[in-house]
């Protein structure tokens, strides 16, 4: 049996969607760390064979140190993709409890934000470190009219009812997770002569490079690279390159596919035009909304 590292504790979405995960490809032991970035160097330096980290929210968008992460390591591979949905619940001690305190995570507060205003709109809201330790505060709460934004499994965990469900102000408000594993071989190399894959039949690619961002045009060019080629680009995400003011590395989700040989041509001509390039995948998607 294996091991997966999580964002914990027990009772969040993460652990959600890392028992989904463990359960659709092979069982795995599971292991809660305390933030994203424990997750990863777990990976990295062989504590766990593999991790599951949160990447983008559809409401409150990219996260940050997952991107970060991926981009100053390069011992790690992406093995897969899971859209998650999150499904938020109001919990306290008792149902008919009529809160003029909320706890929850930023994310659900933030997610939640008009059904609280419309129903709750007196209520203070709090900052917990996770939903689960949310749920754990309003258990041990000697103030009954506190409640907590959380995960069902969370509020059964500390004996909680529910006050109302799927309290998300969109109804397909949803997470995508990466598993990471150890890289254990390159998918593509960037020197030119080299052999790359066949990556047709797969569902993503996902190419991360700097750009020297000094000469004009030159974010356009690595663009017109995947668009003449007809490779769909789904996304592109830019973050800081951490060494000066004005450089960044930029992401790029891409379908894997794509018009034969469209794919392997394009990265090698970006790799062409990059300070640097790393390439995870091809890799499959898993989404629960299609399961």
């Amino acid at each position: 049996m294996g091991s997966m590292g999580y964002l914990g504790p027990c009772g969040t979405h993460s652990e959600a969607a890392a028992i989904f995960v463990s359960r659709a490809i092979h069982q795995q032991e599971l292991k809660g760390f305390p933030d994203i970035y424990s997750v990863m160097q777990a990976v990295s330096d062989g504590e766990v064979d593999s991790s599951i980290v949160p990447v983008e929210n559809s409401l409150e968008g990219s996260i940050n140190i997952t991107l970060d992460f991926l981009a100053r390591n390069d011992t790690l591979e992406v093995a897969c993709e899971l859209v998650w949905p999150v499904h938020n619940y109001l919990m306290a001690k008792k149902s008919s409890c009529v809160p003029h305190t909320i706890i929850s995570h930023a994310q659900p507060l933030s997610q939640c934000r008009n059904y609280i205003k419309s129903h709750f709109p007196a209520a203070d809201l709090v900052a917990a470190q996770s939903t689960a330790h949310a749920a754990k505060m309003v258990s041990q709460s000697a103030d009954d009219e506190c409640a907590a934004i959380c995960t069902k499994r969370a509020g059964d965990m500390y004996g909680l009812s529910v006050i109302a469900e799927n309290i998300q102000d969109n109804m397909m408000n949803s997470t995508r997770f990466f598993v990471v594993k150890k890289k254990t071989c390159d998918h593509f190399r960037v020197d030119i002569s080299s052999e790359v894959n066949d990556m047709r039949g797969k569902d993503k690619v996902i190419v991360i490079c700097k750009i020297d961002g000094s000469h004009a045009g030159a974010l356009a060019s690595v663009l017109d690279e995947f668009a003449w080629r007809k490779v769909n680009m789904v996304r592109i995400e830019s973050r800081p390159a951490r060494t000066r003011l004005g450089e960044y590395v930029f992401f790029f989700d891409l379908e894997a596919d794509a018009p034969e040989g469209a794919l392997e041509s394009s990265i090698r001509a970006v790799g062409k035009k990059c300070i640097w390039l790393r390439v995870h995948g091809p890799f499959p998607v898993m989404n629960v909304f299609q399961s």
